[in-house]
């Protein structure tokens, strides 16, 4: 059994930093641009969630490890509202929507599973 030595080698870092240069993405539509506080937002919280993976697998021990994962997880949640927020005000197409909702979805379970 091989033992992870650095975050970048958890998969749900990996998928967090996919999901955050999706989000990164998102600015190069002009109306996502245009509403900067959202978008500032939507970026803030993706980076949040690979940021606290980090930081925690940088901690000390499993019980802060967990508490810095369980932000991660909220962070997501929060992201995963964000996009339903771009889709209500039509900055996002229904199937830009659905990728990025299913990603977080997914992303958040696999946090949780991690946990």
């Amino acid at each position: 059994m091989s033992t992870i030595r650095d975050f970048t080698e958890l998969d749900i870092w990996k998928l967090a930093r996919i999901t955050c240069q999706k989000v990164h993405g998102l600015k190069a539509n002009i109306t996502v641009a245009k509403d900067y506080a959202l978008y500032d937002q939507m970026n803030r919280s993706s980076g949040s969630v690979m940021d606290n993976i980090a930081e925690g697998f940088e901690r000390n021990g499993n019980k802060e490890f967990i508490h810095f994962l369980s932000i991660a997880k909220a962070s997501c949640g929060e992201l995963r509202s964000q996009i339903f927020r771009c889709l209500d005000r039509q900055y996002i197409d229904k199937p830009d929507f659905e990728i990025l909702v299913n990603e977080t979805e997914i992303l958040g379970k696999r946090i949780g599973s991690f946990m």
